[in-house]
């Protein structure tokens, strides 16, 4: 696509060395290690805080997410952008970018968990505004260092929103049907 080239040959003109090295780092906390990890970590803390509900809804949305996120690729098989513009090497496909995709479905998620759990404090706009950085930063930091185009982090926001969305539905659907089904058995 013409948007994709573009905004790589954009990118390329940005690039200095101690950009590069701040992007890497955001790439890095964006990466399958660190969104487990964070996903761990929060998935332990609703379950010793007796949060099993939102603690599968955390760690279901993102290892379901990991599988669909591995199949959308092989089944569109799209190339990485090219060398020398690419400044990380990576053996999988390109399309959807998987940081991207796996950080909205922990985005998301998480959200939602402050939505359901948290203090009013901090379900405040600002919260949100910067989880939503998160994950638009690592995005981005994937296009900057070639490692995608950009419609491949487009499409693995939407994919993880989406992904992240069916879950949170699916958990609430979940709890209204158990929530009946105790109704109809104490009437």
């Amino acid at each position: 696509m013409n948007i994709d080239r573009n905004v790589l040959d954009w990118m390329l003109e940005v690039r200095t060395p101690w950009l590069t090295d701040v992007v890497t780092v955001i790439t890095n906390l964006g990466g399958t290690a660190a969104s487990w990890a964070i996903a761990a970590a929060i998935t332990i803390a609703l379950v010793v805080r007796r949060h099993r509900v939102e603690a599968v809804m955390v760690a279901g949305a993102m290892f379901t997410g990991l599988f669909v996120m591995s199949g959308l690729k092989l089944v569109f098989r799209r190339d990485r952008p090219p060398f020398p513009e690419r400044l990380v090497d990576e053996a999988t496909h390109s399309f959807p970018s998987g940081h991207a995709m796996m950080s909205a479905i922990l985005v998301c998620v998480v959200a939602a968990v402050i939505v359901r759990l948290a203090a009013p404090r901090w379900r405040a706009p600002w919260v949100f505004a910067l989880l939503a950085c998160w994950t638009l930063l690592i995005g981005l930091s994937r296009v900057y260092l070639g490692a995608h185009w950009l419609t491949d982090v487009l499409a693995g926001w939407l994919f993880g929103a989406a992904w992240a969305a069916l879950w949170i539905w699916g958990v609430v659907w979940f709890e209204r049907k158990r929530q009946q089904v105790g109704q109809t058995s104490l009437s």
